[in-house]
Parts: C-alpha cells; sequence; structure tokens
C-alpha cells in the first residue's frame, strides 16, 4: 500500500515518560502543530507492567508481555536449569541471553525481524540506558541493521556508520550524572537521524527514541524546572525533524509516530515492603541465594518468585501485602475465572501476564488522584524512590496513560480519536501500510479509525473486574475494541485505611 509520491516510510519518535497532559501549546509547541497536523490519540494506553524495557519491547513486538515474555525489566528466570535473575539493563546480558536460547529471548518477532524477512530496512537511533537500546533491535547485529546509542558506543551495530556520524558530530556523549537532564544524547541522536542515517540508508522504518523526560522525572520529579527544560529542549529536538518531514519527508511518503512508553506519578510515601514480608515468616532476598523462601523484585512493580511455590505461601504472602495501606492491584495465577489463587488477587491473566516468566505474585502499589507538590494529578507510594519524585510501571490511569500522535499522507488530518488504542497497535498499523502481514503474536490492532481510508470508530466495550478480601478491594477496569482488548487501569482501596 503506497501513495502517489512513492513507497510509505516511518519515523517513530519516542519521548521517554512523557505524560500527554504534560503536552501543550507553550510547553510544546511542535508537538501540538503535529497533533494539529495528524491525528491525536486521546485514549492511548500502555501495557502492564509499564517499566520501560517491558513496554518497548510490547511497542517493537506488537504484543502484552504474556506473548513475548520480557514480563519485567529485571525477572527471575526459572525455566532455565538453575533459576537466574535477568536485567534487561546489560546489552551484552541481552544478546548473550538470546545466543544462549536459540534466538528466542524474545518470544515474538521484532519489527526488526519482520522488515528483515520482507527487504525492508530498519534504524534504532536511542538515548536509553544500553538495554533498552538493545531491546528495540536485539537482533540488529545478525541482521546487519542500524542502531546508534545516544551514550554507548559499543551498542553501534554498524561500525561505519558510527563513524561517519562521530566524524560530524563529534565523540558519543557521555551520559550525564544523576539529577543533571540529559540533554547532550538527544541532540546528537537527532542530529545522526537527519544528516547521516536518513541520507545515507532512508530507513523504511526508523525509532528515534528519546531518554527524557524519564531521566528528569525520576531524579527531579515530574514538573520540577529541569524536568520541564528538558521537556522543552526535546521539542526544540522534535522541531528539527517536523520541520524536515513537512518540506522533505511527508512529499515523499514518509509518515511520523510519535508515543511515550508509558506516563508517570509523583511518590506520595514510603513502604514498607521488605519488612511486611518478613514478618509472615517467610525468608525473602532481593537476588537468588540459598536458604531463601522467596525472590523479591522491589521495584515501582512488585514481583515476588517463591522458591516452593504453594497456594498456602502465597495467600500468606497477599493476606500481609493486602493488611497495608501502600498494597494496590494484585495478581496471581488464576483460581477460577477472574479470581486468583489468593482471596483478593484477581487473575494474572487479566493484565496479560501469564507467561512461565511471570512471578508467583505480582502488584503495584496503591495510588490517588490527588495533586504532588508541582499541582498534577497522581501519586502513589513507592518501596524505594524518594517522595516527591517520579515512578511508573504500575496502574495508576496517569502511569498507563501515554502519548500518541500519527501524521503522513494516509493519516487523517486535525482528528482526534476517543477510540481506545495502545503502544501494541503502532507495530500492526505500521505493517498494514507497508503492505506486510502481520505476525499472529501480535495483541495489537491496525487503527484504521484515523487512516484516510479507514471505517468509521469500531464499538468498545468496558468492564470492570473486582476482587475483595476483608476490608481490601480492588478494581480493574479493561475496554474491548474489536478482538483487542487494553489494560486501562486499576486502583485499590482499604476500608481501615485511608488511600
Amino acid at each position: 500500500m503506497s501513495d502517489r509520491s512513492g513507497p510509505n516510510r516511518f519515523i517513530i519518535v519516542l519521548f521517554g515518560g512523557l505524560r500527554p497532559d504534560l503536552v501543550s501549546p507553550s510547553r510544546t509547541p511542535n508537538l501540538d502543530r503535529l497533533r494539529r497536523r495528524g491525528a491525536m490519540l486521546a485514549r492511548q494506553r500502555t501495557i502492564y507492567p509499564n517499566e520501560t524495557r517491558v513496554s518497548l519491547t510490547s511497542l517493537i513486538t506488537g504484543a502484552t508481555p504474556d506473548r513475548h515474555g520480557i514480563v519485567g525489566n529485571r525477572f527471575l528466570d526459572r525455566v532455565a536449569a538453575a533459576p537466574r535473575l535477568i536485567d534487561t539493563s546489560d546489552d551484552r546480558l541481552v544478546e548473550d541471553l538470546d545466543a544462549a536460547s536459540g534466538g528466542h529471548l524474545v518470544g515474538a518477532p521484532s519489527l526488526g525481524e519482520i522488515l528483515a524477512a520482507n527487504g525492508k530496512t530498519f534504524a534504532v537511533l536511542a538515548s536509553n540506558s544500553a538495554g533498552a537500546t538493545r531491546m528495540l533491535n536485539h537482533k540488529a547485529r545478525s541482521l546487519s541493521q542500524v542502531t546508534l546509542s545516544g551514550h554507548f558506543a559499543r551498542v553501534a551495530t554498524s561500525a561505519a556508520m558510527l563513524e561517519r556520524v562521530e566524524a560530524r558530530l563529534g565523540p558519543t556523549p557521555a551520559p550525564t550524572p544523576h539529577g543533571t537532564p540529559d540533554l547532550a544524547a538527544q541532540a546528537f541522536l537527532t542530529s545522526a537521524l537527519l544528516d547521516q542515517v536518513w541520507p545515507q540508508i532512508q530507513p523504511d522504518v526508523a525509532i528515534l527514541s528519546f531518554g527524557e523526560p524519564d531521566t528528569s522525572s525520576h531524579h527531579c520529579g515530574i514538573g520540577a524546572t529541569p524536568t520541564l527544560e528538558a521537556i522543552r529542549f526535546l521539542d526544540r529536538q522534535f522541531g528539527r525533524v517536523l520541520d524536515w518531514w513537512e518540506t522533505e519527508g511527508a512529499p515523499k511518503g514518509v509518515h511520523l509516530i510519535v508515543a511515550s512508553e508509558h506516563g508517570h506519578v509523583t511518590v506520595q510515601a514510603q513502604a514498607d515492603l521488605l519488612d511486611t514480608l518478613k514478618a509472615t515468616g517467610l525468608r525473602c532476598g532481593q537476588v537468588p541465594g540459598p536458604g531463601l523462601d522467596a525472590v523479591v523484585m522491589s521495584g515501582q512493580v512488585g514481583a515476588i518468585y517463591l522458591t516452593e511455590p504453594s497456594d498456602r505461601a502465597i495467600r500468606r504472602l497477599v493476606a500481609a501485602m493486602t493488611e497495608r495501606p501502600w498494597c494496590g492491584p494484585v495478581f496471581t495465577a488464576a483460581k477460577s475465572g477472574e479470581d486468583g489463587i489468593a482471596p483478593g488477587s484477581l487473575a494474572r491473566h487479566l493484565v496479560f501476564a501469564d507467561h512461565p516468566r511471570s512471578a508467583d505474585i505480582l502488584f503495584s502499589f496503591r495510588g490517588d488522584d490527588g495533586l504532588d507538590s508541582f499541582g498534577f494529578p497522581g501519586r502513589c507510594w513507592s518501596p524505594n524512590s524518594p517522595v516527591g519524585l517520579g515512578v511508573h510501571g504500575g496502574l495508576h490511569a496517569k502511569e498507563m496513560s501515554s502519548l500518541g500522535i500519527l501524521a503522513g499522507p494516509l493519516i487523517r488530518s486535525g482528528v482526534e480519536s476517543h477510540v481506545p488504542s495502545g503502544i501494541c497497535d503502532f507495530a500492526p498499523t505500521v505493517l498494514s501500510l507497508l503492505g506486510i502481514s502481520r505476525p499472529s503474536t501480535m495483541t495489537g490492532r491496525v487503527l484504521a479509525e484515523v487512516l484516510i481510508f479507514g471505517a468509521e470508530d469500531p464499538p468498545t466495550v468496558e468492564t470492570v473486574h473486582k476482587a475483595r478480601a476483608g476490608g481490601y478491594r480492588q478494581d480493574l477496569r479493561r475496554v474491548q475494541v474489536g478482538a483487542t482488548i487494553y489494560v486501562d487501569s486499576a486502583d485499590a482501596s482499604s476500608s481501615n485505611h485511608s488511600t
């Protein structure tokens, strides 16, 4: 499928952790210009858990975590002969694990693989962590596709392209100190795309992934001055892409997709997670080791792996957690239908987290819609992050809400779609406009409602799934569009605790 000006191509620009409500004509005039030129996805959602490397894997596979198997930024792989802690921030480990598994680290084909199989070119330029950059195309080396990192020259998969870029722009920027907005890498990659990668190879699909404002949100707060300055800086960098696109790209069939992989909420209080688990009498640790009853991933999304899983132990831990004011939605393996093994928990398949790598207990920290110190709604508890800083991973609406704008010759102009959509929808939409069949592993759908030849808005069905135990209750909201189901948000409350 192509327009009369030439073959369709795509540039996907990712703004790391950008909440849609931080986009405005005054703060982000270039994003606002694209919004008016293209189609805005007003009900765009990410996946759960919306940790960066999980979300990015869903973006490039068009699949939920139960299909692609990257169930957390860090997870315990119990499928191996000896349980092993996997940290996907390590790019070398990602490549080693994929090789050791016979190419099956990710359980669904990615854009890089699909495009290569169909004779199309693909390039990734990313200023995220080395591991996150690698996860955007973990097979780039074997497929001879270009990857460039904004910080880690070793991640580059084309020595010739890296040499040309550094000869023009100077050395790859070093990572910035914590608390300092990461700006140099974003400008470096924007220039690399416009000055070298596009003129040299004109990829059929390119991803330009900005690590900001996610980094500044974590270290400064979502509404802090450095974070807002980073957003303005990114918008100016994007403005360079947009100027090029309007004069050169769009007339040649290039489409722009702008997205964020998750939102953010602000920490309002500390959670005593490990103390609560220890009080149950089970020996818990954060890395595998002898004598432990459970390994706990105590990030912003909690994951508990029991050494010897039993319904009794799962119920004991969940009962202790749901007594605490910080406990948000909790998921376990299905007991029957929607109910999880432990009273008060929901079945983890409802949030597309049922995979052999999944934890025995998966949970989020409780949030509310109160205002943070910057005046932005969305607060939550956290086991690790300081009060006042931004976090993500859970099921609060402001974490699940993400940015989505499409523009190009085949996209409707000046529309705002209120049809629910998700991060898994971009890959099947791109493939459809390239005339490539989507693999059966994709759970996302083609965003036909924003295409110029699309049909009317499809019907939607919203459902709420509930679980109760004592004074604890949780509500999970999902919405279905055709055959595609999106997790919208979830919350929890207790009759004996204020939220």
